[in-house]
Parts: structure tokens; C-alpha cells; sequence
């Protein structure tokens, strides 16, 4: 089975939860999993499946402890061609910026070459009271696509 590096981005601690609960559900169907809250680029192969879990904050910034991850793979611009990821955005839609962390982060790995696999998965807090809830109902069917 394939390792999967999972990474998340968060303000308030929705999207690390969000992926410990998705490390866990991979874990249990026998994948290796790493789970890094807010990565340096150095902690990271430029190889592999990663799941990168966001939330929104601002006007749609990416949070604190993802910013500099971003940064910093804006600025040396790896090849990442050999990377597939999923992604996942979590926010609210009373603002027009919904998800729109992950919207930047999903744009900059497919500029660096990476490669999405399945649909993004963007959860609306208003709907979703427990954001792991959609989550592991979309891993399910994600998961699929991993082979």
C-alpha cells in the first residue's frame, strides 16, 4: 500500500483534527500515514500521495502554521511532478472567499506539476457541526482512487 503524508493548515484546530481522524480511517485500511501540522518543505518528499487539509481564514488566507509552506514552495518552486494529492478545504459560506485556502494551495501544486486525485472536498462549518463527518464519508470513496 501506498504511504500517504497528510497535511494541514489550521487556525483554530478543525483541520488538524480533521486529518489525525483521516490518518487514522487510512491507517485502518493499511496504509502508512504521516501527519504533519504545518510542514516545512524539508519534511516532505517530493514523491508520493499527500492529503492536504485547510481551513480558511481572513479573506480567504491560508492559515499561520500552512503559510509558511506555502512560501516557501512559491519560492523554490520544486518539481512535483511525481506528487498526488487530495485536498480538502474547510470554512464557511457566509464569505465569498469560501475554501479559498485551499483553492491557492490546489493552484501552486498543480503549477509545481502535482497531480489531484478525485474531486476536492470543501466543507461548508454551517452545514457540518463535526467537519470529520463529511470527511470520512469522501475518503471512503477517495481511497478508491489511490490504486
Amino acid at each position: 500500500m501506498a504511504d500517504i503524508t497528510l497535511i494541514s493548515g489550521s487556525t483554530l484546530g478543525s483541520a488538524e483534527y480533521v486529518a489525525e481522524h483521516l490518518a487514522e480511517k487510512l491507517e485502518e485500511a493499511g496504509y502508512a500515514t504521516a501527519t504533519l501540522h504545518g510542514p516545512a518543505l524539508a519534511d516532505l518528499s517530493d514523491s508520493g500521495i499527500w492529503l492536504v487539509v485547510s481551513s480558511t481564514h481572513g479573506a480567504g488566507e491560508l492559515p499561520d502554521n500552512l503559510q509558511p509552506f506555502f512560501n516557501a514552495l512559491s519560492a523554490q518552486r520544486p518539481d512535483l511532478s511525481a506528487v498526488r494529492y487530495g485536498a480538502i478545504g474547510i470554512g464557511s459560506r457566509e464569505y465569498d472567499t469560501f475554501c479559498g485556502a485551499i483553492d491557492k494551495i490546489e493552484a501552486l501544486l498543480t503549477e509545481l506539476g502535482a497531480r489531484r486525485i478525485g474531486e476536492t472536498l470543501r466543507i461548508n462549518v454551517l452545514d457540518h457541526e463535526i467537519p470529520e463527518d463529511p470527511a470520512e464519508i469522501w475518503l471512503s470513496h477517495w481511497q478508491k482512487l489511490l490504486n
